[in-house]
């Protein structure tokens, strides 16, 4: 069996933060931001809206494009940094508010490259035969983390949810391969200190719930990290970057996604990028590329699809798909 993607969907919050509206809040600059991220503005969830409720709508819109009900699902798996809360899972609220019992559902935690993790877990288990429909979810709402005098993050990071409904299939379509790879040691570089069990909220103060991130360190990991994924699965695959119609990256930076195609020699033009518009929206970044690709037609039946990204974990990894 095969597991091929036959919905997307996207959720994608209305209100704008420019780089107009940083400048009154943060030492920085239209041009600044632009020439250090290729970022123009970003989302920002309402205050009293959770991860959720964006996923919750990016399911729905996925499941109608794939023209399926939500009982027809098998399992529910929701890629997010930021859940509702601590415990239950994010995947548990979106299966109650879709208004579904007995299903399986749970959380996956990679950050910005839970997407993929979240593509190779559910090929797993149609490949497997345990699942033959399944719903992927990536959200986050890094936002109501952000530390809005810390220029170095405030100007990066959005809020958004993405879907997808994955499906088994006889057919020569769908998920090729996936590659994962992590790295403990280096946790640091991108975390969020404060509300887990080694610094619970009673004992924190403010400062531990913002994310903190060290950019230089990240940006040279992240580029070697990206490559070696890559390279590593298209060799395993028996296919060259030439074969390759589209690359959807994780949206965190375009200089490290123009770095990226210049190691790997690949033009940039068929590189999907719409950081412009949305920011790093984490583990969502890549499925709302992928919606948007779809509805822009950018992708046509029997194109391969090379989705990439990295994040906290330190976490990397890609995916190829047969469209």
């Amino acid at each position: 069996m095969q597991s091929q993607i036959i919905g997307t969907g996207a959720c994608i919050p209305d209100n704008i933060i420019t780089n107009e509206a940083l400048e009154k809040l943060v030492d920085t600059s239209d041009e600044w931001i632009v020439s250090r991220t290729g970022i123009r503005e970003r989302r920002r969830i309402n205050s009293n809206e959770a991860s959720s409720d964006l996923a919750y709508t990016s399911a729905k819109r996925a499941l109608k494009n794939a023209g399926l009900k939500p009982d027809q699902v098998d399992l529910i798996l929701v890629a997010t940094a930021t859940p509702d809360m601590l415990f239950p899972s994010t995947a548990c609220m979106v299966q109650g508010k879709l208004g579904l019992k007995n299903i399986p559902a749970f959380d996956l935690s990679a950050v910005c490259t839970g997407f993929i993790y979240g593509l190779a877990t559910a090929d797993a288990f149609i490949k497997s035969g345990v699942y033959k429909t399944i719903l992927l979810v990536g959200v986050d709402t890094l936002t109501k983390f952000i530390d809005y005098k810390d220029r170095t993050t405030c100007v990066i990071f959005g809020d958004g949810a993405g879907a997808v409904v994955i499906k088994a299939t006889k057919e020569k379509k769908g998920i090729i391969a996936s590659k994962l790879y992590a790295d403990g040691s280096k946790w640091d570089y991108i975390h969020l200190p404060g509300g887990g069990s080694r610094i619970p909220s009673y004992k924190s103060d403010r400062n531990t719930y913002y994310l903190k991130m060290k950019g230089n360190d990240t940006f040279k990991v992240a580029v070697r990290g990206l490559e070696q994924a890559i390279v590593t699965l298209l060799k395993q695959c028996c296919i060259s970057t030439s074969d390759i119609d589209i690359v959807i990256p994780h949206q965190a930076n375009i200089r490290i996604i123009e770095a990226l195609a210049r190691k790997l020699d690949y033009p940039m033009e068929k590189i999907f990028v719409n950081i412009q518009k949305y920011g790093n929206t984490s583990a969502a970044s890549i499925p709302i590329a992928f919606d948007e690709a779809i509805k822009e037609n950018r992708i046509k039946d029997g194109d391969i699809i090379l989705m990439t990204a990295f994040g906290s974990g330190l976490t990397w990894g890609a995916s190829l798909i047969r469209w």
